[in-house]
């Protein structure tokens, strides 16, 4: 409820509508049109706040921050998904060189099989 977000943190209830109409937060509605803040929410309008009131920036430059947080965040998780298929990869990779090595020569010139470590 707008009110209630207002209160808790200390701005005009138009504050946080000039907010959503600036696209910077987009509560939830209730099936009455109430804006209902969840958690998500709630850390963006700390976020703005902070880069406003704490920061000096203006709305324009905290729709820019917000958005490269967002970028950065998605580009983090690609990466840590492309870095765990590596990641796989390359034990596989070691998996099959063990194997390959699975027999060796030894110095009588007889093959002897190695026992796979795993």
């Amino acid at each position: 409820m707008i009110s209630k977000v207002a209160e808790r943190y200390d701005i005009h209830p138009q504050t946080l509508r000039l907010y959503e109409r600036e696209g910077l937060l987009e509560p939830q509605r209730s099936d009455g049109n109430t804006r209902l803040y969840d958690e998500d929410s709630l850390n963006r309008l700390e976020s703005i706040l902070t880069l406003t009131r704490d920061m000096g920036v203006n709305l324009a430059g905290v729709e820019v921050i917000l958005t490269l947080q967002e970028r950065l965040a998605r580009l983090e998780a690609e990466r840590d998904r492309l870095l765990s298929i590596v990641e796989r990869d390359a034990a596989d990779r070691r998996r099959g060189v063990r194997r390959r090595h699975a027999l060796v020569w030894v110095r009588s010139g007889a093959l002897v099989k190695v026992e796979d470590e795993e």
